[in-house]
């Protein structure tokens, strides 16, 4: 899908789209007041003040209707230069406006609006010459937002639109909207029995039903399967710190504002922690080590609480608590570029298993101009960034470099993935870090005796599990590989009273090679409980008639097909077995 904002052309169309949504308001609603109105990559949105009046989805086609004869009108919109006091003046019966307008610097600030027919607002720009060339628009939603995007303050209505210079380019544009809803992993998730919300647990804090937990176990497994190949050594670590560790850490000074709030107990000051790598330093520090030792490799599948704004939370995609697929490489100088491919090629490896196929890499620098964000020490930040891009280099590995994207403490090589739906965002990530040893005071003793700061390799493959099964469910519309599958394998007999006793035993066979399988025997219609089968996506579906009890067969259908296969009870087994023990993607 397109990104708006990366697009000059129709970023500058979406936004002057956004004022001509705000004058059709002001037209039909005379006392509302506008907060602000920016493009985003989905197209834009405008947060607007209505009083007591609260829009649904159903206000939308008025809204739209008075767009269109704007649109017809085809005024043209111009722009003006104004003065700080000149722009009070014009706006002094909004107070939004005058909100902006007083922490503007009218020095080294131009201050400008446009104007199109009866309507003028504050705006930067550019935007279009003239209102008809915005006839390609469709207002997608309404929402609420909080002023200023603090819960503190009232509650405005955000309204969602869209908008093309072809009729073709917005129709494809919505039937993509279309399949992002069948995608959708919160439907999937409720469709599937997967993850439940609760207001009642709170806001951002899924919890996973017996369905979802299958799914993470196997997950879990998989890749500790894997790091386990590679000497890494699990470790389990509590949920929350001390704040001294976090002040050690650095992540106290840089990190605050999307950590939990401190609690005191018994006169100690604890906090939710939102990472794992402060305890991981203190397990290395636990024991003197050799440079013999090293690397040493600490993984764990840890818990981590970080807040979220409420209206950015997305079922179990962007929640307040996860769990990190976590670990930290201890290292020597020597040992970074061995050690650096090897998690490349892990990430490359579990990619290649799972079908992922749409990423790339991204090498995220710090922004030198930034003296606040980033650790105060240009030496460290130079060596690490430098050393980084030669083994990136070195390894044969095509990158883009993001500056003002590292970590407070080191750049890191962050794997974007471009998920079925939606927009890119960041699934795997690994980072090079020379400040928190030092920070920690961790040391090992190199070959000449004497005591050296070891480097660390901070990695994530899965990112956290639960964005990832998000992402997994999207990717595969739900239809998840048979390994991954809660329920693998559905039996359905024909009749009861005929087939239920041979489906009984071979229900017995599947549960005793550890095969995941339902023996659907309930009263209904075969072709019910097939469609049913179907809705649930499970990937093999055995109907049971009398051909397969005299033959001591099975006749079955895989998701996706309308094709009946009948082979033999152990052929099928091995076949299952051997997909699971692979990791096969298809189903």
């Amino acid at each position: 899908m397109i990104n708006i904002k990366e697009n000059e052309k129709l970023s500058i169309m979406n936004h002057s789209c956004a004022h001509l949504l705000a004058q059709a308001v002001k037209h039909l609603y005379p006392n509302a007041l506008f907060w602000v109105g920016p493009v985003i990559e989905d197209g834009f949105y405008y947060d607007i003040d209505l009083g007591d009046i609260t829009l649904t989805e159903e206000d939308l086609p008025a809204i739209e209707k008075e767009m269109k004869k704007l649109v017809k009108d085809g005024k043209r919109i111009y722009r003006e230069e104004i003065s700080k006091s000149e722009a009070l003046e014009k706006f002094k019966n909004d107070p939004y406006k005058i909100d902006l307008i007083s922490r503007m610097d009218e020095k080294n600030t131009i201050i400008s609006c446009y104007t199109q027919g009866d309507f003028t607002d504050l705006c930067r720009g550019p935007h279009v010459e003239s209102t008809k060339v915005l006839k390609n628009f469709k207002l997608l939603k309404v929402s609420g937002a909080y002023w200023k995007g603090d819960a503190k303050n009232h509650m405005l209505q955000r309204i969602y639109g869209i908008c093309f210079e072809t009729p073709e380019e917005l129709e494809a544009h919505l039937k993509e909207l279309e399949e992002r809803k069948l995608r959708d992993h919160r439907k999937l998730g409720k469709e599937l029995g997967i993850f439940m919300t609760s207001d009642l647990v709170g806001k951002g804090l899924p919890m996973y039903l017996p369905n979802g937990y299958i799914i993470w176990e196997e997950l879990e497994n998989y890749i500790k399967g894997k790091e386990k190949a590679l000497g890494y050594k699990h470790v389990l670590t509590p949920p929350l710190g001390n704040v001294e560790l976090y002040k050690t850490s650095g992540h106290w000074a840089h990190y605050q504002e999307n950590m939990f709030p401190k609690m005191e107990v018994e006169g100690e000051e604890f906090v939710l922690r939102p990472m794992n790598c402060p305890h991981h330093m203190m397990i290395y520090g636990n024991d003197i080590h050799s440079y013999r030792d090293l690397p040493i490799r600490i993984g764990e599948i840890a818990r981590d609480c970080r807040f979220e704004a409420s209206g950015a939370l997305k079922g179990i995609e962007r929640v307040r608590t996860f769990c990190q697929n976590d670990a930290h490489l201890f290292v020597t100088p020597e040992q970074i570029k061995s050690e650096f491919e090897s998690v490349v090629n892990l990430i490359l490896n579990v990619y290649q298993e799972l079908n992922i196929t749409n990423y790339r890499f991204e090498l995220s620098l710090r922004d030198p101009e930034d003296k606040v964000k980033y650790y105060p020490d240009d030496e460290m930040w130079n060596n690490a960034e430098n050393m980084l891009r030669k083994v990136l280099d070195e390894i044969g590995i095509d990158y883009l470099e993001k500056i003002g994207e590292a970590a407070f403490y080191g750049p890191k090589l962050d794997v974007q993935v471009r998920p079925a739906v939606g927009n890119e965002y960041t699934l795997s990530t690994c980072q090079l870090d020379f400040c928190l040893p030092m920070k920690f005071n961790l040391t090992y003793i190199d070959k000449d005796g004497e005591k050296k700061t070891p480097v660390v390799l901070h990695r994530a493959v899965f990112g956290s599990l639960d964005r990832f099964i998000a992402y997994y469910l999207e990717e595969t519309k739900g239809a998840l590989p048979v390994w991954l599958s809660p329920v693998q394998v559905n039996i359905i007999p024909v009749n009861n009273e005929y087939h239920l006793e041979y489906a009984k035993n071979l229900f017995t066979d599947l549960k005793n090679n550890n095969i995941r399988v339902n023996l659907d025997n309930r009263d209904e219609k075969l072709g019910y409980k097939m469609r049913e089968s179907v809705m649930k996506k499970i990937p093999y579906t055995l109907i049971l008639g009398n051909k397969e009890v005299e033959a001591k067969t099975i006749s079955y259908r895989k998701y996706g097909s309308e094709e009946t296969i009948t082979i033999s009870k152990e052929e099928f087994i091995t076949k299952i077995l051997e997909e699971i023990k692979n990791h096969e993607f298809a189903n």
